[in-house]
């Protein structure tokens, strides 16, 4: 094991960016689009997303928007999660003397308001775009270029029109991380118990798996603000005159639950259950043991 980083530990910033592109690149981006689909196209069945999105490329279409926008997005949002996090834990535990859970949440919570904010604006919204733009080819039209789509965008709202949504996002990733990172370290606090484990023992590779897991399923308590945050960033054209042209997270709330009811607030939800558990697997798990390697990571993790 590396020596403890004295101060700052910057090197969680690569550590951020590596774990972050290895999900996204493998089961990440494939879940995403899934989740993506049913969320902006709320009366079609998992099935009939999955069918939707296999009629882009086949697998190639459940990679739509990867390149260059999710590898963007990942590799800057997953730097700031992790340092931010990793420091907001470090602070919480020395100085205020909070359990590991507690410690957990507040850096889950800030690192998820961080990369919102510093990174995630622009690249959610691209990415979104990418893949619900496709629905244009079904009213014959050929659906414009993703770059088109950015420049239009650009040019008739601006920075506030590119980075629509990123309110939602802020609070989506928020509540995500601080319940994903939160969750995580109190299963991991259980296990210890069930275990026997003594101060300075560490849990088996299965049991933090399994932790991970169970934070990540468990943080999608929010996903109403997953379904508006896509809404709010589809590129869907819709003749219905009672979609808010100038949208905002309460009235875009307010319109899908007139359109779909509490059932529609909650489409996507089982794909981005397995995202969940995918995504905290390894944003917690694997990147404590990178963390642990070079040292950085706090005791018993």
């Amino acid at each position: 094991m590396a020596p403890a980083e004295k101060g700052f530990s910057w090197s969680n910033i690569a550590v951020g960016a590596t774990m972050n592109m290895f999900e996204v690149t493998t089961l990440g981006q494939p879940l995403e689009v899934l989740k993506t689909q049913m969320a902006a196209n709320r009366s079609q069945t998992m099935a009939q997303a999955f069918s939707t999105v296999w009629s882009r490329g086949g697998v190639a279409g459940f990679y739509q928007g990867l390149i260059p926008w999710a590898w963007i997005e990942a590799s800057t949002k997953g730097a700031v999660l992790i340092f931010t996090s990793a420091e907001i834990d470090k602070y919480s535990r020395r100085s205020l003397g909070v359990s590991p859970a507690t410690a957990g949440m507040l850096g889950g919570i800030g690192g998820g308001i961080a990369q919102a904010y510093a990174t995630m604006g622009f690249c959610t919204c691209m990415k979104t775009v990418e893949i619900t733009r496709h629905k244009q080819a079904e009213t014959g039209a050929k659906p414009e270029s993703t770059f088109k789509v950015f420049m239009d965008i650009y040019r008739r709202e601006g920075i506030a029109g590119i980075n629509k949504g990123v309110n939602a996002v802020a609070l989506r990733q928020a509540t995500n991380w601080g319940s994903r990172m939160g969750f995580a370290r109190l299963a991991e606090m259980t296990l210890r118990k069930v275990r026997g484990l003594k101060e300075g023992d560490r849990l088996a590779a299965s049991d933090k798996i399994l932790a991970s897991s169970v934070g990540g399923a468990l943080a999608t308590w929010n996903q109403p603000i997953e379904v508006v945050r896509v809404e709010m960033q589809s590129a869907l054209k819709s003749v219905d005159p009672t979609r808010p042209a100038k949208k905002t997270v309460l009235n875009t709330l307010s319109y899908i639950y007139r359109q779909n009811g509490i059932r529609g607030l909650y489409r996507g939800v089982t794909p981005r259950i397995g995202l969940g558990a995918w995504q905290t697997i390894c944003m917690v798990s694997f990147a404590d043991y990178v963390k642990a390697a070079i040292g950085t990571a706090p005791k018993n993790v």
